[in-house]
């Protein structure tokens, strides 16, 4: 059995998210009808992460596994590309060791979240629009809180079937570039919607209604509702993942 690893990136928009659902248009679901007509069968494809409706990936890594090794990925890769819809690209295919594991043997998963401090027609939907008075200064001081190892049970989407909500965030900062407002978080796993709901409750720092020693307490309360809203999904990338792939 050899097991491959593919290194992909798309446009969320079309989607309602990476995993197959039942009725409903999904990229795990059109990578694996894609892959099927290639290699003659059904395979399955198991990602790095399941990102939400809407939500984009500038790296992305699956895994599938074949009984014999393939003459040549990067050909596939090619093929794929020509069958695959336009928002959705394969960079590369490559053979792994069987332990590899798309999921569990990511080591760090950065995200972006990205918003236009003024109106821009062109990049509608891959940004957030907000115009009003934001206190930055206030909100990278918030960004302090979310380092380290904790529970964000306050950030993550509710009836998860995950075991723990513990992540460890190594990265949590803003930055300007031009009429953009861009947070960088990093971590080692997140929690579905963690990353919209962290961004949503720095936006309320930054509007005044809450301090940035609050989000200290909001992460402690381990509580949905005392954390901020869910930024729009049109804003987050998924930018990078890490893994130790050895010799």
């Amino acid at each position: 059995m050899q097991r491959y690893f593919i290194r992909m990136a798309y446009h969320g928009g079309n989607y309602h998210g990476w995993q197959v659902q039942k009725n409903a248009h999904t990229v795990q679901a059109e990578m694996e009808e894609k892959l099927a007509v290639m290699l003659g069968g059904h395979v399955s494809v198991t990602g790095c992460g399941r990102t939400d409706t809407g939500v984009h990936a500038r790296e992305f890594y699956a895994h599938f596994d074949m009984e014999k090794p393939l003459k040549d990925a990067r050909e596939l890769a090619f093929r794929l590309n020509v069958f695959l819809p336009d928002d959705i690209v394969v960079f590369d295919i490559f053979p792994v060791a069987p332990d590899m594991h798309a999921r569990f043997s990511a080591v760090s998963r950065t995200y972006r979240y990205y918003i236009s401090r003024q109106k821009d027609p062109f990049y509608r939907d891959l940004q957030y629009e907000y115009t009003g008075r934001l206190n930055i200064e206030a909100m990278k001081e918030a960004s302090r809180f979310i380092l380290g190892k904790q529970d964000f049970t306050s950030f993550s989407k509710l009836h998860t079937q995950t075991t723990t909500n513990i992540c460890t965030v190594t990265e949590a900062l803003w930055t300007e570039d031009d009429n953009r407002l861009i947070f960088t978080i990093s971590a080692d796993r997140f929690l579905r919607n963690m990353v919209r709901a962290v961004v949503g409750t720095l936006f309320e720092v930054g509007k005044g209604k809450i301090q940035p020693e609050d989000v200290k307490n909001i992460i402690d309360a381990k509580d949905r509702s005392h954390a901020g809203f869910s930024v729009p999904a049109r804003g987050l990338f998924l930018e990078k993942v890490e893994y130790e792939f050895g010799n």
